[in-house]
């Protein structure tokens, strides 16, 4: 099968489905159940680990990890993001029922911002081999920069990117139900469920940064880093609903999170004198957000008693 072929077929895959996500399954505004959230979750996971043996039987074994250990870095990270998300969608205090739509139109724009960054990565990589090292240090410095800078807090009013959105639209003071755009007496208005999806599209951007950047140590195949990027991403509305409620579960994942960024970031930079292999990469990072989970899970008990 051709590669062309390959990139046709798959980004059809992604419009339809989320044609169908948006189109059938999620038409009208409505609360997620966890049962539904955990279902969706199932689903992405069963398509990423299918097209994982299709990439298997397509490219070989190496190609195969190359996409399952990227995917889990990005699977990984979307989890921090998520708990960006609860912030946000907690300060503006958005309904639960409409969540979904303003995830699916965010998550919508970080797939069209993520394609760039990928082939822009991956270009400047190709061109320039000494960006290797700048990937390398500024994923070791986001590693470390995650363990000491303490506990995230959330101020949008003063986030540029809101404050630019305001002076460019009128915004309504409360939700006009899930819209993102009203009309009164002929004039436009933006709604905060518009700033919010805005905002949420500026911190995957920030996120971004530092997660191209990681997936691209494991690999500079473009499809390979934008298929394990976008199967992260689908799954994330679906992820958000079945974590939200209990983040608290799971305090000490940046920790292991800052460790995988500052492994990854010194396999890029000794990757000239020493490739680590990817069953090794692979082997370590699930087994560091092994016990990086266990560990907020069994101490979250621990306090409780």
């Amino acid at each position: 099968m051709s590669l062309s072929t390959l990139w046709i077929g798959f980004n059809l895959f992604v419009l339809v489905m989320l044609a169908l996500d948006l189109g059938l399954f999620h038409r009208t505004s409505k609360v997620i159940s966890v049962k539904n959230a955990l279902l969706w979750t199932g689903i992405w996971v069963l398509f990423a680990f299918i097209f994982n043996v299709f990439v298997y039987y397509e490219f070989g074994q190496e190609k195969a990890f190359e996409f399952f250990t990227g995917y889990i870095i990005e699977k990984s990270l979307s989890v921090d993001n998520i708990f960006v998300i609860i912030l946000i969608f907690s300060y503006f205090n958005v309904p639960p029922a409409y969540q979904h739509k303003v995830l699916f139109w965010g998550i919508l724009g970080a797939l069209l911002l993520r394609v760039g960054f990928i082939f822009a990565g991956v270009e400047l990589i190709h061109r320039f081999h000494w960006l290797v090292y700048i990937f390398g240090g500024f994923l070791i410095f986001t590693g470390i920069k995650i363990v000491t800078q303490g506990e995230m807090k959330l101020d949008p009013q003063r986030n540029p990117v809101v404050k630019f959105t305001r002076k460019i639209f009128r915004v309504t003071p409360d939700f006009e139900k899930d819209k993102f755009f009203v009309r009164k007496e002929g004039v436009l208005w933006a709604t905060p469920l518009f700033v919010v999806v805005i905002l949420i599209e500026a911190t995957d951007l920030v996120f971004a940064v530092d997660s191209i950047p990681a997936i691209l140590a494991i690999s500079d195949d473009t499809f390979i880093v934008y298929t394990s990027n976008v199967f992260a991403i689908l799954g994330l509305r679906s992820l958000y609903f079945a974590l939200a409620g209990i983040e608290k579960y799971f305090i000490y994942l940046k920790y292991g999170l800052s460790v995988i960024l500052v492994f990854v970031g010194v396999k890029m930079c000794i990757a000239d004198w020493y490739k680590i292999p990817i069953e090794i990469s692979l082997a370590f990072i699930i087994l560091t957000l092994s016990v990086a989970v266990l560990a907020s899970m069994v101490l979250s008990n621990t306090k409780k008693e």
